[in-house]
C-alpha cells in the first residue's frame, strides 16, 4: 500500500513565495547605451600580445612558481588547523 506525503506547511509557504516572486520580479534588459559603453571599455588583447606574454618563459615560470607555492602554503595551513582542531575534539 502506498502512502502519499502531505506537503509540510514550510514547503507550501516556499511554493507560495516562489510563485509570488515569479509574478513580481520581471527580467530587465540593459539599455543599448550601457552595452555600448561596456563594449568600448572591455578590450581583448591582440594575438601578437598574447603570444608574446606566453613566450616570456621567465615570467611564466615565476607565475607558476607563485601559484604552486601559494597552494602549498594553503594546504599546509589547512592541515595544521585540522590537526589542532582534531586534538581538542
Amino acid at each position: 500500500m502506498t502512502t502519499y506525503k502531505q506537503p509540510s506547511p514550510l514547503q507550501a509557504d516556499i511554493k507560495f513565495l516562489e510563485a509570488h516572486l515569479a509574478g513580481t520580479l520581471k527580467p530587465l534588459a540593459p539599455s543599448k547605451e550601457i552595452v555600448q559603453r561596456l563594449g568600448r571599455r572591455i578590450q581583448l588583447p591582440n594575438r601578437e600580445r598574447i603570444t608574446a606574454s606566453l613566450s616570456d618563459w621567465k615570467r611564466l615560470l615565476l607565475v607558476f612558481g607563485g601559484v604552486v607555492s601559494g597552494m602549498l602554503l594553503l594546504v599546509t595551513l589547512a592541515r595544521a588547523f585540522y590537526y589542532l582542531a582534531g586534538r581538542r575534539g
